[in-house]
């Protein structure tokens, strides 16, 4: 089965219906693809001790790994917004770790307004092991 952009980006939305954001009340929503079709979704789980949260990206990205998926093809992050919202800079990280430059990221607001960027355009001179 092929899963199409606006499945990708419904999936992101669907996703974010389960952040736990008692603090920011800003819910995010993430779907990732894999290489072989599978989908994985995260939202953002936040903590009284915000540092402890997790973004909805990493959720997803976590999530497949857990599950022996490490080839990956696209990734829409879902918000709550006006305009499309972006991963934060761990999240970035994470993506450089585990995904290659040119992956699409689609970036997705509540009105389904799209801006489409990669990995290495979110994080250009990105630092990772290359051992």
């Amino acid at each position: 089965m092929t899963i199409t952009n606006h499945e990708l980006f419904e999936s992101a939305r669907t996703a974010s219906k389960n952040a736990y954001v008692p603090y920011s009340h800003f819910p995010v929503g993430a779907s990732l693809l894999t290489e072989d079709g599978t989908l994985f979704t995260g939202c953002n789980i936040e903590n009284a001790s915000f540092p402890l949260t997790n973004c909805g990206e990493r959720t997803a990205i976590f999530k497949a790994i857990s599950e022996g998926h490490q080839h990956f093809s696209a990734l829409a992050v879902y918000g709550e917004t006006e305009d499309p919202i972006s991963p934060c800079g761990a999240c970035r990280q994470v993506l450089v770790e585990f995904c290659q430059p040119d992956m699409p990221v689609y970036l997705v607001s509540k009105s389904m307004d799209v801006k489409t960027t990669t990995v290495g355009e979110l994080l250009p001179y990105s630092f990772k092991n290359l051992s």
